[in-house]
This record gives structure tokens, sequence and C-alpha cells, in this order.
């Protein structure tokens, strides 16, 4: 785009890193909202940054997720009179 006297115009300078105010609604389950609340990490990052934490946060959901599939743990039981 041109300026007004025929000039090309300066390129505009790449948006830094801002929050998207995206609400995150709490789901109850603590694991799984300390993962999502991770995902606010991005906001504070230039793009190249937010695979890291994307890759975090997945993996984390996908233990969770994981772990509601493992066999529950024993409890001992104890006798006493």
């Amino acid at each position: 785009m041109d300026d007004e006297e025929g000039a090309p115009a300066a390129p505009a300078e790449p948006a830094g890193a801002a929050p998207l105010g995206l609400v995150r609604t709490p789901t109850g389950h603590d694991a799984v909202d300390a993962h999502l609340a991770r995902l606010a990490d991005a906001d504070h990052l230039a793009a190249d940054g937010h695979v890291e934490v994307y890759e975090d946060v997945h993996r984390g959901l996908r233990d969770a997720l994981d772990a509601l599939d493992a066999p529950p743990v024993p409890v001992p039981y104890e006798n006493r009179s």
C-alpha cells in the first residue's frame, strides 16, 4: 500500500505475543486443570515457542487419560481388633 505521497508504505511490524483471552472452564479433575492452565504460558511466547507448550500439555493430558485405564492400586486390608 502506498502512502499519500506515492511512496511505498513501510511494512507493518509483526504483532508481538499477546494473550488470546480464552476462558478455560475447570473440569473438576485437578491434573487435567493443571495441564490446561499451562496453556496460558503460550500467551507470552512468540509463535515458535508455542509448540513446546502444546506438546507438554498434550503429553500431560495423555498421561491423565492413560491413568484412567490403569488398574486401581489395592488398599492394604488392616484387621484391627
